[in-house]
């Protein structure tokens, strides 16, 4: 599942901000009359606000990671999993820890591993901290019993060439990792049971996707006109959420304050206002608005509590097709590790920092990574947390510091996400014979979405798991081109659902390997139930043709990729944290000097909204605004290829 890619759309608004009389022209002082002198202080502010933002959103003084096109050409892709572990694998020991660090990031998550590429590519040696035994974050892959499972990159969408969001990806990976495009449709929305069960195709294609819907709704052509020129007006102001984060914090303030962050930006208007609600108010069809609100799954709230904005920058990322890495997942990490390290920086991993260390001034200064019983203490002038706010806050900082008043106001804006339920399943079989495309499904077991998934959520265990009312399927071996190569004769699922941390919460404390027997039978109810689903909807697929399936639950996900409610997705991503307040107050740079934010909680959930993170990290990190730079290096490299062709 993803999310989107950030951009700033500031010369829309300020052609509209500038007006010296109605026609353009000047008027004498003297013939101004007392309300004329307040509307013309009003348009001096404006004018000097205005050249405030320019300033801070295009001026930039910093070093430029997209200053040139470091693309190289394509080498052989390695396969040999020994090899990518002397990448992916390099344990923490103390003798590798570079000397003269620029900077310490916790977490190798795309959020991490991303801003360190960008600070690597300026020269920065940057240290980066994992506490699992590979680094990628919901980037990493695992292999049992010969199969190779993704867990947590299905598909990422706004990948044509020359786009800013390739071209950054690109460079970030030295143009090694490669995209392999997902089939038309790339979703199947499969709605009701068995009996009345409905499937709807999702197409790409800036015409093809409403075309499609049409012919599935006749009549509704006006609602779904309506539906997608709205997602794309709000996806357009996206660009004011970047600005809040990486211009000066009085400026963010006044902006929100004076309510002109909801004037700017159509994203912010739209903000408060629920995906039910908007959609209601388009169609009565039952149907139409479940597909409508289908991707609500991909950031974790149901559609009651999501905001509109949030689910349209969704809509837009996928609006020209879906991509799945060539290779598999792990094949990010493996190309972005390498940048880092030619820098002189590191990836480590098994090593899990205990607590970030301050100065009596209250300036962080390094970290404390535990080997064994031993604390290491590991100085940089720059701390960056890729962990998440609850994790870095609440579990990395001393009690005094967690006590301030500054961090208990982001605290309490914030509040976790769902937590998620995976199921693994590797099967006997090609895709052919499985009847597996490269694209997804999103089951459900009705249309009403928000009452089936309160109800489910809101159940008891036992009989929540035997109905589950949401599931995404998708098989990363179906995507994946060079699979065949790498494991003939076999195939993969991913399955995704929701499920809540209290569920599991009592055998948090057990051995990840060695849980309570009541554990292992709740994880049976959920895999059975689940299985029947998957099986009526997949007829080729058996049971006799399953070699391996195993579940990850909440607690698992807290075990393996640190989060603290066993969420997917991060800091919850409701209504309350799409507001301008809470954006203008949980910004990269935090209340204490030289603690940076960087990820999913810093900006939006997914692959491409922690790189964002990372990117808007960076921009007040290195003094510049690097969405604009990838845009501007995007657009030099398609001017270049347009004058070859």
């Amino acid at each position: 599942m993803s999310c989107h890619s950030s951009r700033p759309y500031l010369h829309l608004y300020i052609q509209s901000m500038i007006y010296t009389g109605e026609h353009g022209t000047e008027l004498p002082l003297d013939s101004v009359s007392p309300t004329g002198t307040m509307l013309l202080s009003v348009v001096i502010i404006c004018v000097a606000l205005v050249i405030f933002v320019l300033k801070y959103v295009f001026g930039s003084s910093g070093p430029n990671p997209f200053e040139k096109d470091t693309r190289e050409p394509v080498k052989k892709m390695v396969h040999d999993r020994k090899e990518k572990n002397k990448v992916l694998k390099q344990g923490f020991v103390a003798s590798k820890v570079p000397e003269n660090l620029d900077a310490v990031i916790i977490g190798s998550g795309i959020g991490g591993l991303g801003l360190a590429v960008l600070m690597a590519k300026v020269g920065k040696k940057v240290l980066v901290l994992e506490q699992h035994d590979r680094s990628g974050g919901c980037c990493h892959t695992f292999t049992e019993k010969g199969f190779e499972f993704d867990v947590g990159i299905h598909y990422i969408g706004d990948l044509q060439e020359h786009k800013p969001f390739r071209c950054m990806l690109d460079n970030m990976t030295d143009g090694q990792l490669q995209w392999e495009p997902l089939d038309n449709p790339y979703d199947q929305v499969v709605l009701g049971p068995p009996e009345n069960r409905r499937r709807y195709p999702i197409y790409s294609g800036r015409t093809r996707f409403p075309e499609e819907l049409k012919k599935c709704f006749p009549g509704e052509e006006k609602a779904i006109d309506d539906y997608i020129k709205l997602c794309k007006k709000v996806g357009r102001g996206i660009w004011l959420l970047a600005m809040l984060k990486i211009c000066p914090a009085f400026l963010a303030k006044f902006l929100v304050y004076t309510g002109l962050a909801k004037r700017l930006s159509y994203f912010f208007k739209m903000a408060s206002r629920s995906l039910t609600e908007v959609v209601n108010e388009l169609t009565e069809n039952e149907d139409l608005r479940a597909v409508f609100t289908y991707i609500y799954g991909t950031y974790g709230n149901m559609p009651k509590d999501t905001s509109f904005s949030m689910h349209s920058l969704l809509v837009t990322h996928y609006l020209n097709g879906a991509w799945y890495p060539k290779g598999g997942a792990s094949e990010i990490a493996y190309h972005m590790i390498p940048i880092i390290e030619k820098a002189g920086g590191a990836v480590l991993v098994r090593a899990p920092v205990n607590r970030i260390l301050f100065n009596d001034a209250k300036e962080a200064y390094g970290v404390s990574v535990m080997k064994g019983q031993e604390e290491i203490h590991i100085r940089a002038p720059m701390v960056i947390s890729n962990a998440g706010i609850f994790n870095t806050y609440e579990k990395l900082l001393p009690k005094e510091l967690q006590a301030m008043p500054a961090i208990q106001q982001q605290l309490g804006m914030m509040k976790n996400g769902e937590g998620g339920l995976s199921i693994f399943l590797g099967l006997e079989g090609t895709k052919e014979d499985l009847g597996l495309k490269a694209d997804n499904y999103w089951i459900f077991t009705e249309n009403n979405f928000d009452e089936l998934t309160e109800t489910y959520l809101n159940g008891k265990r036992e009989e929540s798991a035997k109905s589950v009312p949401l599931l995404f399927v998708a098989s990363p071996s179906a995507k994946d081109s060079t699979w065949e190569e790498r494991s003939p004769g076999k195939s993969t699922l991913s399955l995704v659902s929701f499920a809540k941390y209290e569920w599991f919460e009592e055998w948090k404390d057990d051995k990840v390997n060695n849980r309570a027997p009541e554990y292992k039978e709740l994880k049976q109810i959920f895999i059975d139930s689940i299985l029947e689903v998957l099986m009526d909807i997949f007829p080729k697929i058996t049971r006799d043709k399953i070699e391996y399936i195993d579940a990850g639950t909440p607690i698992t996900n807290t075990h393996y990729i640190g989060a603290p409610k066993g969420e997917i997705y991060g800091a919850d991503h409701g209504i309350a944290r799409f507001s301008p307040e809470l954006n203008a107050t949980v910004r990269p740079q935090t209340p204490l000097k030289n603690l940076y934010l960087t990820g999913q909680d810093v900006f939006l959930c997914g692959f491409a909204g922690a790189l964002a993170g990372a990117l808007t990290c960076g921009s007040v990190i290195l003094n510049r605004n690097l969405h604009l730079d990838a845009i501007s290096l995007a657009k030099k490299i398609k001017y270049a290829k347009s004058k070859e062709d």
